[in-house]
């Protein structure tokens, strides 16, 4: 077993722990949630390398789309907040930057959002003058030897900052203004991220990119059917059709204007919290069709013993009397909302498929096994996965490791669990900023389900 991560020292005073609410009645409400990080970002980038001035509606405000952002203006791009008909913040218009601007040397801050360190990199070589790539402490132990070697079979020198080859963060990107691009070998197995990064950019390469994978099974493929399906709507030929290769023809990128969909993985806690209480939570604004990996929601609360519908665009999940353990496989990233609802199962659960979680914000296997079992729990690792089995579970703090998804786990624990508290529970700022209202605003919903409050 891995042991647990060490929970990140802070800065100054410590915060105090956030009360997890305790349900004292099965929940009943309405609302919606914040734009999908996962898509938000992906179309920044594209937008970036867009034939022309592009418009993001109703996109996600983060910490993580902060970062994007910034890093993406650090390149030559320009984004402007504009007046948007979204709940939750202004829509977003981005000027692409142009690959023959003069050289300048630029920082890029990366934070813990994957998403920037992996897909900005292949970026910067598309522009002239070094880029100088860091982030958080935890940051610097996600793996990104792929990215980087990737970079170097394209011809991209790629270095640490003192010299030599690197194989994490902090490292500088030297940008030519030109990647000539073709066939490339990787070993994604570590992330679907890898693929993700280097097929967004792919068709700007002079002779675009025949992307192959060797090694274990890429993980989380919905996230790369997601970035083929955005590359495909801004008209750019992608052919996936052999397991393992992904081709893309050189060409220009459609500038657009897209409307962002809520983030389903989000979603989750929010549809757990039914479970959990015994309740019912409405989600309008559900996309009939999404290559999201939060839809999955749909078939795994079912398989837990909720009652699932999707019907003219709001998906409701109604608790059973009891909440089913079982096998889950492939949770990707609703894995730590997935172990949380087991941890609370009247059977035991196995969740397997989901060892790539190790290098994700912390090492999530080792920090769910670990406060789990704070709490009383009887969780145990797997080599690709976790174990959970029935136990009684008291009160006691809940630990984030500047991980988002653990702070919401603890969250769903302390619905059921009187007395939990979660440190750090800002740390959901990484993609949700406003968790702490919506949640209390979910829980102070009207019994009569009418809707009042709900957070829209």
């Amino acid at each position: 077993m891995t042991a647990a991560p060490a929970a990140p020292a802070g800065t100054g005073a410590p915060l105090p722990h956030w009360p997890a609410p305790f349900a004292s009645r099965p929940v009943n409400a309405t609302l919606t949630v914040p734009g999908s990080k996962s898509l938000t970002n992906r179309y920044l980038v594209l937008a970036a390398l867009a034939d022309g001035p592009s418009r993001l509606r109703a996109p996600l405000h983060s910490r993580d789309s902060a970062l994007m952002i910034e890093a993406l203006r650090q390149l030559g791009a320009t984004v402007t907040e504009v007046p948007g008909d979204g709940a939750f913040g202004p829509d977003l218009e981005v000027v692409p930057f142009s690959a023959d601007a003069p050289a300048a040397d630029v920082a890029i801050d990366c934070g813990l959002a994957g998403t920037v360190m992996r897909f900005v990199p292949p970026l910067a070589a598309l522009r002239k003058g070094a880029g100088v790539f860091d982030g958080d402490p935890h940051a610097r132990k996600r793996p990104m030897g792929t990215i980087i070697e990737a970079l170097q079979g394209l011809g991209v020198a790629v270095s640490a900052e003192g010299g030599g080859t690197p194989s994490s963060l902090p490292f500088v990107v030297e940008g030519t203004g030109e990647v000539r691009g073709g066939h490339l070998v990787i070993d994604a197995s570590a992330s679907s991220q890898f693929v993700s990064a280097l097929l967004l950019v792919g068709a700007r390469f002079t002779d675009g990119l025949h992307l192959e994978h060797s090694g274990g099974p890429v993980p989380s493929l919905d996230h790369i059917n997601m970035t083929v399906a955005v590359l495909r709507g801004a008209g750019v030929q992608v052919d996936d059709s052999t397991p393992n290769h992904w081709v893309v023809q050189p060409g220009s990128i459609r500038a657009f204007d897209q409307r962002i969909e809520q983030d389903l993985s989000n979603a989750g806690p929010f549809l757990a919290a039914a479970l959990a209480t015994g309740g019912t939570v409405r989600i309008p604004e559900w996309p009939e069709r999404t290559q999201q990996v939060g839809d999955l929601w749909r078939t795994i609360l079912a398989d837990m013993g909720a009652d699932v519908t999707l019907r003219d665009g709001t998906l409701t999940v109604t608790g059973g009397q009891e909440i089913k353990g079982g096998d889950f496989a492939d949770t990707s990233e609703l894995a730590p909302t997935v172990a949380a609802l087991c941890a609370l199962a009247s059977g035991p659960s196995r969740l397997s498929g989901i060892a790539h979680l190790r290098g994700h914000e912390t090492d999530r296997l080792a920090a769910l096994v670990t406060e789990i079992n704070r709490l009383g729990g009887d969780a145990e690792e797997t080599s690709d996965g976790l174990v959970i089995r029935p136990a009684p579970l008291h009160a006691g703090v809940v630990h984030s490791y500047a991980d988002h998804r653990m702070a919401t786990a603890g969250a769903i624990l302390g619905l059921a669990v009187e007395g939990v508290e979660v440190e750090d529970i800002a740390t959901t700022g990484k993609t949700m900023p406003d968790f702490p209202r919506l949640w209390s605003g979910m829980l102070a919903q009207g019994a009569e389900g009418s809707g009042s409050g709900s957070e829209h």
